[in-house]
């Protein structure tokens, strides 16, 4: 029977601490997941591999038994004996122990492991063969009862324009294996906001439930309006007259155009508040943001004489 080493499976050292053992499990498991290597039967093998390692390292029991069993084993295959020739009796599991079995199908099996056969022999007679020796054990009569885990839950930073922002968009994302998700961005997010589909992170282990994925956004920046919370921001030029003696402009926002009152002599550089006309609020779509008008003043250029003697005649009289 080939010893197994979980450790170097693994890549680890005996020394490893369970954060340690964690991280090189999903590392691993992302790796050879058979979703990620479809058809690879070498793939399936190494998977399978890797979580009967992991079954035994990150489990305190029955990794201070491997540890013991590790320990002897190095002893007697120093000293020159044959594996065949171990006593491997001393150390199959008893009836009695604290893991649970269950009787199973073999459709059940190949849905458990990607297709393959259970844990490995080696697996078994340390811990699951309830003491029944490895050469008795079938692969489809009885099996190891694992705990399930959930997947790993995944982050993903998505850019989209601030005119997405306001009227929602959906997006399909594609992994390198050709899967395809698409994703429903609601009306009113914002750089930093998080948007969650449920169930699209990494696959569950051993039937356990997948993890979630989550969209961190980021609003890409406007050619002509700034975000300010909920409310936008907007340079409009008027001309010099129009803030001089009053009149009426038109103020293109997001959704619409409205027409806005600029009262007479008005400063250059004031800042008009349209309510509602600014972001949809995230939490409550029925209100929406305000815009924020910045008026600019736009001096008459190429005066004729006659225009800058009127100029003149008027900063006589002031």
């Amino acid at each position: 029977m080939e010893f197994k080493d979980y450790y170097k499976i693994l890549g680890l050292d005996k020394s490893a601490g369970q954060d340690d053992i964690k991280k090189a499990f999903r590392k691993l498991a992302r790796r050879y997941h058979p979703d990620v290597n479809p058809g690879d039967k070498a793939a399936v093998e190494k998977f399978k591999e890797i979580n009967e390692a992991y079954e035994v390292l990150s489990d305190p029991e029955k990794r201070e038994k491997y540890d013991r069993f590790g320990a002897q084993w190095q002893q007697y295959a120093q000293a020159g004996g044959r594996p065949e020739d171990f006593r491997w009796e001393q150390w199959r599991a008893r009836p009695g122990t604290r893991y649970e079995y269950r009787t199973i199908t073999p459709e059940e099996l190949r849905e458990m492991f990607g297709g393959a056969g259970g844990f490995s022999d080696f697996f078994e007679t340390l811990f699951g063969g309830m003491g029944r020796g490895p050469e008795a054990f079938t692969g489809s009569e009885y099996a190891y009862q694992p705990r399930p885990r959930r997947g790993r839950d995944i982050e993903h930073t998505l850019r989209i324009t601030l005119e997405e922002a306001f009227h929602g968009t959906t997006r399909v994302l594609e992994w390198e294996t050709g899967r395809k998700i698409e994703a429903k961005i609601p009306k009113g997010v914002n750089t930093g906001s998080r948007v969650r589909l449920k169930g699209q992170g990494e696959p569950g282990v051993f039937g356990g439930e997948p993890g979630d994925l989550f969209l961190r956004i980021e609003v890409a920046p406007h050619p002509r309006f700034e975000r300010e919370g909920d409310n936008l921001r907007v340079k409009v030029p008027v001309d010099f007259f129009t803030l001089l003696l009053g009149g009426k402009i038109e103020v293109a926002g997001l959704d619409r155009t409205v027409k806005m009152e600029i009262p007479p002599e008005t400063p250059n550089g004031k800042v008009f508040r349209l309510k509602g006309l600014g972001m949809p609020r995230l939490k409550d779509l029925s209100q929406r943001g305000d815009l924020l008008v910045e008026v600019n003043a736009v001096l008459p250029g190429h005066l004729k004489p006659e225009e800058k003697e009127l100029v003149e005649k008027w900063r006589k009289m002031r």
